[in-house]
């Protein structure tokens, strides 16, 4: 994941395949629902680490770190953004 955007939608179907509503996701973590739901669509500029690391933790998820241009080879990244072989 390179964007908010991508962040946000990683968040949004993690939770939907939870079956758990914004609302409860964000009462878990601490946040307003209306920005979870921004977040989730890419239409909040800031959501501070606090914030995404508590609505991580609701979902279950985590943050991992690699190294930029570390994926490996032409057809792990293709297999990332979902291009097949």
């Amino acid at each position: 994941m390179q964007t908010i955007l991508e962040l946000g939608e990683a968040v949004a179907a993690r939770r939907r395949s939870l079956g758990l509503k914004q609302g409860d996701v964000a009462a878990r973590a601490g946040v307003s629902p209306e920005s979870l739901s921004r977040f989730e669509r890419g239409r909040l500029a800031e959501f501070g680490s606090r914030k995404l690391l508590a609505v991580l933790a609701a979902l279950g998820m985590e943050l991992t770190f690699v190294e930029a241009g570390a994926s490996g080879s032409l057809d792990e990244l293709r297999r990332e953004r979902g291009g097949g072989t």
